[in-house]
Parts: C-alpha cells; sequence; structure tokens
C-alpha cells in the first residue's frame, strides 16, 4: 500500500493497485466526499484498427516528465475545487491488458472530481513527454499523436497544435 505521504507522481515500471491508491489518496483528508479515477490498459487491437499489438514500449524523460505532470495537477487544482491528485504512469515493456496510467482525483463532490479527472487525462495526453513504440506482426512502430487528443484538450479552452508524444484511447 502507498504511504500517506507518498508523491502526487509516480513515474513507475511496475505495476499498481487500484484500491491501495484510492485508499491513500482518500486518507489524506476527512472532507473528501468523491474519488474518480482513470486507469489507461494496453489493448489488443483487431485488424481493423492498426493491426494487433503484441507488445507496447514506453519511454520517457526523468525528471521532465515528473515536472511536467506535476504542472498538470496545479493547473487541475487552480481549475477545479479538489483536495489531491495521483498520477502513475508506467514506462517500460507491458503487455496487453497491462495497466499504464492511473489518474486519481479526490474532492468533496463527483462533479468535480470526475472534470479533473478528465481534464487532467486530456493534458497528460497530449502534454506529457513519453514515446510509445508498439510491437506488431509486421514489426515496430513509433505512436504518433492524434488530432482528436489536441481537441478534447480545447474543449478546456487550452489550445495547442498537436505536439503530443503520447496517445492513449
Amino acid at each position: 500500500m502507498p504511504a500517506l505521504n507518498s508523491p502526487r507522481v509516480s513515474i513507475q515500471t511496475g505495476d499498481f493497485d487500484l484500491s491501495a491508491e484510492v485508499a491513500a489518496l482518500r486518507a489524506r483528508d476527512p472532507r473528501v466526499g468523491a474519488v474518480c479515477s482513470f486507469i489507461g490498459t494496453v489493448r489488443d487491437r483487431t485488424a481493423g484498427e492498426s493491426g494487433s499489438i503484441a507488445s507496447m514500449e514506453l519511454e520517457h524523460y526523468p525528471g521532465m516528465t515528473e515536472k511536467s505532470i506535476e504542472a498538470m495537477i496545479d493547473a487541475a487544482q487552480q481549475r477545479f475545487d479538489i483536495f489531491g491528485a495521483r498520477v502513475i504512469h508506467r514506462v517500460g515493456l507491458l503487455a496487453p491488458l497491462d495497466q499504464i496510467v492511473l489518474v486519481a482525483v479526490s474532492s468533496a463532490h463527483r462533479g468535480e472530481s470526475f472534470q479533473a479527472c478528465e481534464f487532467l487525462m486530456d493534458y497528460l495526453k497530449t502534454q506529457a513527454p513519453f514515446w510509445k513504440k508498439e510491437q506488431t506482426p509486421t514489426g515496430a512502430r513509433w505512436v504518433d499523436a492524434r488530432v482528436s487528443d489536441d481537441a478534447a484538450l480545447a474543449k478546456w479552452g487550452i489550445a495547442l497544435e498537436n505536439t503530443s508524444l503520447t496517445a492513449y484511447d
């Protein structure tokens, strides 16, 4: 179980336990009335979605990645009435069904938690410095940024050209 004073951001190779992370986030503040979370996983796509995925490798820029995600959490706290947030992002070699990312947010009420969680995920997809390479039956390929991710971020009033180095569905 994570410590009650665990950092807001963790970049790690190992898996994470949703229930332990939520328990730690809730235990930090007795005002918490809602916790919302998002977990992204590696999925094996069908042939109609660019072929199957045998594995995925995620790379990051140590130090810079954590700083970038900390700034995202600060932005969420300025926009929404939230008490806490926790972002865990895995790096290294991952297989289909492995967990990649956790975004969890606590607040007094569900609306703020839902919005902040979605905001953080939209921001994370377009602005966090990660590189993702998929291994398929036809070889390895780096995953390009998606214009649809920029559109998701734009709904929050943030208009940026797609400079994303990662992509999730």
